[in-house]
């Protein structure tokens, strides 16, 4: 026969004298218990016979039989607790507590979704044996079951609401977002195996790790490549130019190369996470800490270089500068181009364009030539004037009338940052995110087709990460920009 689990407290087999689990147990007429020789130590000592917790006095002293029910009682607790040591019962620092133990908490070995509550050995014995509460979701301890309740309806988050990339409770799902895209938390998180990252992430370093040992030669090259430009200063100045030159270029390089170092321990700490993140089983907590990981890795506002290197002179080095020439098809009429198609102007008057089914022909917009795909393009521009759109697009992007599907920014096939005096903002299918940074006349674009991810950055003496937009491009992307007032100029390298 199987026996019988007490939910009770070990206060309630603990003498009141001595305060030690009861011995040969006694009980008096007002009903308490103690050790039948603390008991008695204490009438002899005192004038009256009175119970010592709650001071009853009997007239006559009671006759003290050992409580043989209570005796095996404790008898089996003793046993209970010398067969399991004392780390396995007792909640030590770290451990998740009984939430239904009194006193000193024990230690929880199950946590029920269902009731979100954490339970020791003693008190989880009720979802074994009671029918109401056998088909409760329990699952290993956790320090933080109350945070799996959806905060609008207190009820467990058990789905993954994929339009919108957050954890749902099942009534959240059934009410408030019938059209979007649901699934199972235990689906979404095979979907979303770290061994997947964690293997994009290799490459990356790899990558970076190569640039690292190739940009001094690449420093070499480039300055040697220009000997013959300055082969007749050299002569006057006795070599001392061209020498005090790759000083200073070393200089950056040195700069360069520690920016590198920089970011490959970065990538390195990101895989770590990401090992870590694969250890998790629960599917829920899984699933909020890689959302936290990836806010992380999306910051905005974040200095990348120092104050000794060009933006131009970073982005070279590592080959991914990219010259890109205006598209004089795409431009609407009101857009002057020049200084061979490097240079925007919107004027008040229009040009005879001829007609092209490329050219927009009421957003005051260009697009560039090149069609950048399968490979990582950086290029920067000058703005003038108060308001400015600089972004990529699909060639699909719309020409034709003031609808959304023609806006840089507005609609699926573009994204933008857009720039003005007072702020800067990131648009994206008629969406919108504003950004707090300092004005800067000059910004910078880092497109790393590849790995789905395009930069925005704030040059000056420093560059500033204004926002970084993670996704998965489809087709070539083609550089475009729209235009308020003022001229914009592409940079170029040198």
């Amino acid at each position: 026969m199987a026996e019988i689990q007490l939910f009770v407290s070990q206060d309630d087999f603990t003498c009141s004298v001595c305060l030690n689990t009861l011995t040969d147990p006694v009980t008096i007429p007002c009903g308490h218990n103690f050790c039948l020789n603390c008991l008695m130590d204490c009438w002899e000592q005192s004038k009256e016979c009175s119970c010592p917790q709650c001071r009853h006095t009997f007239t006559t002293r009671p006759a003290l039989r050992r409580n043989t029910l209570l005796s095996e009682v404790v008898k089996k607790l003793k046993k209970s607790r010398l067969s399991s040591p004392p780390s396995q019962n007792y909640a030590s620092p770290g451990d998740v507590e009984c939430d239904f133990c009194t006193g000193k908490k024990f230690r929880a070995v199950k946590s029920c979704l269902t009731c979100m509550a954490s339970y020791c050995q003693t008190h989880l014995q009720l979802h074994y044996e009671g029918d109401a509460l056998k088909h409760h979701n329990l699952v290993d301890p956790d320090g933080n079951v109350k945070g799996k309740l959806f905060w609008k309806h207190h009820k467990s988050l058990e789905m993954f609401c994929k339009s919108d990339e957050t954890c749902i409770s099942m009534m959240c799902g059934m009410t408030e977002q019938n059209n979007h895209e649901k699934v199972e938390l235990e689906t979404e998180t095979e979907g979303k195996q770290v061994s997947g990252d964690s293997r994009e992430l290799e490459p990356v370093l790899v990558r970076l790790g190569g640039r690292h040992e190739t940009v001094q030669d690449e420093i070499h090259s480039v300055i040697h490549g220009q000997s013959s430009e300055l082969s007749a200063l050299i002569k006057l100045s006795g070599g001392s130019l061209i020498r005090e030159q790759e000083k200073g270029e070393m200089e950056k390089a040195e700069g360069v190369m520690e920016q590198l170092e920089k970011e490959i321990e970065e990538l390195k700490r990101s895989e770590a996470e990401l090992k870590e993140l694969s250890e998790i089983k629960d599917h829920l907590q899984f699933l909020q800490v890689r959302a936290t990981l990836h806010r992380e890795s999306d910051q905005t506002g974040v200095p990348v270089t120092h104050s000794q290197i060009s933006s131009l002179v970073f982005f070279s080095l590592l080959s991914d500068f990219c010259p890109l020439t205006l598209d004089i098809n795409t431009a609407n009429r009101d857009l002057l181009l020049s200084e061979g198609n490097k240079k925007v102007t919107r004027e008040r008057k229009k040009f005879e364009y001829p007609d092209h089914p490329d050219r927009f022909d009421c957003y005051f917009q260009v697009l560039c030539r090149e069609a950048l795909t399968g490979t990582r393009c950086y290029w920067e521009v000058e703005c003038r004037g108060c308001f400015m759109k600089i972004g990529v697009a699909y060639k699909g992007l719309g020409r034709k009338g003031d609808g959304w599907e023609c806006g840089l920014g507005y609609n699926d096939k573009s994204w933008s940052l857009v720039w003005s005096l007072s702020q800067y903002s990131v648009c994206h299918n008629k969406k919108e995110i504003i950004i707090s940074a300092p004005y800067s006349p000059r910004i910078g674009v880092y497109l790393d087709w590849p790995d789905g991810s395009l930069s925005f950055y704030s040059v000056s003496h420093t560059m500033t990460l204004l926002h970084r937009i993670n996704t998965s491009f489809t087709e070539p992307l083609y550089p475009g920009f729209g235009f308020g007032t003022g001229p914009l100029c592409v940079c170029s390298l040198g």
